[in-house]
């Protein structure tokens, strides 16, 4: 066996080289990714860790260079907000996840949804089990949306803590408590949102600390959901507050506010949100008509009665089309299903057979 002979003054690191050969020694040598390292004798002088331009082996030919020297630069660009997304026009398509499962949470990222909706108005989960939510969600690059479940300064800023790109408001139902929504999302002297930057996840736990308190206001998506009688009647008020980013459709609770629990689409419900979904819209024309800007956009919920396709065309800037729980429920019904009716045919075919004739035989022979 080959061993390696080095000078008296070696050092007990290179004589450890002696004893434990380098397991990766058989790799093949990528000359493109890093030179070999040769053994440092000790009359060598030590590697300078200010070298910021490599230079290339001999025998590699750069592919774009002037010099002998290559320098490497990588322009990284960083992922569009909703916010942002919003203003270059786009419709944004969404899911609410009301199990507060992380795996869920992935899946739907992964799936290509535009957002998701961590919903603690009605899910069972708090700020606790939204973190791995959060973290899931992160994973498959997918914004997250946190509904509170109630408009206070103490959910908001729980809620703002953990990064969320945008936060929803409940039960807003006139320009005032929108524009104390705003407040809770903004630190004083702007609002009145507790401050704990230098350590909490929406600031990267405070590496940065900086960038966030310099960007924060520009790429937070405020949204304040309208859903009762009294909130639509005052919609247009509510949209214009300075800082209100979205309007959120509630079609249930507006229902159940008419009169109409039983019956979110009926004709009257559906005349009250036809006028509401206008009113935004028109706030919106206004206000990008009148300085470039952007009113307060148009979100909501599909409904048996009113599908994605339908949210889309009347103009609304985000549509979620479904809840977690609702899909696995009609998934898991429609195969429950799907097996017993398998079993009644099945044993209708077994009857068949007995008679001395397939089900298959029987049907192509008629």
């Amino acid at each position: 066996m080959a061993t390696l002979s080095y000078p008296a003054t070696s050092s007990l690191s290179t004589l450890r080289k002696t004893l434990h050969p380098n397991p990766f020694k058989t790799l093949i040598f990528n000359p493109l990714l890093s030179p070999p390292l040769p053994t440092r004798l000790s009359n060598q002088p030590p590697l300078s860790l200010k070298t910021t331009h490599p230079t290339l082996p001999s025998f590699v030919t750069p592919l774009h260079s002037t010099s002998s020297a290559t320098t490497l630069t990588t322009t990284t660009t960083a992922p569009q907000t909703l916010k942002s997304r919003l203003n270059n026009g786009e419709t944004l398509y969404g899911l609410f996840l009301l199990s507060f499962s992380p795996t869920l949470a992935e899946i739907a990222g992964l799936a290509g949804y535009d957002f998701v909706v961590v919903d603690m108005e009605h899910g069972h989960g708090g700020i606790s089990d939204a973190l791995p939510c959060l973290h899931a969600l992160a994973a498959a690059r997918t914004p997250a949306i946190l509904r509170i479940p109630e408009s206070c300064p103490t959910w908001a800023k729980k809620a703002l803590d953990l990064g969320p790109q945008g936060i929803m408001f409940p039960m807003i139902e006139s320009a005032k408590l929108a524009r104390k929504a705003v407040s809770y999302c903004r630190f004083p002297p702007n609002g009145v949102r507790g401050t704990a930057h230098t350590v909490v996840r929406a600031s990267n736990y405070g590496i940065d600390a900086g960038g966030y308190l310099s960007n924060y206001e520009d790429e937070l998506l405020i949204m304040c959901q309208v859903e009762s009688e009294d909130g639509v009647k005052k919609i247009e008020e509510i949209a214009s507050v300075d800082g209100v980013d979205c309007i959120q459709m509630g079609p249930l609770d507006l229902s159940a506010s008419m009169g109409y629990l039983w019956d979110p689409g009926h004709k009257k419900v559906r005349e009250v949100m036809r006028a509401a979904e206008k009113a935004v819209l028109k706030m919106g024309t206004k206000a990008k008509g009148s300085d470039g800007g952007g009113g307060a956009f148009l979100s909501g919920f599909a409904m048996p009665h009113d599908s994605p396709e339908d949210l889309r065309s009347r103009g609304y800037h985000m549509v979620s089309g479904a809840v977690d729980v609702g899909m696995f429920r009609s998934a898991a019904v429609e195969d429950v299903n799907k097996f017993k009716m398998g079993l009644k045919v099945g044993s209708d075919d077994d009857g068949e057979r007995e008679n001395g004739k397939d089900g298959d035989e029987k049907y192509w022979s008629e």
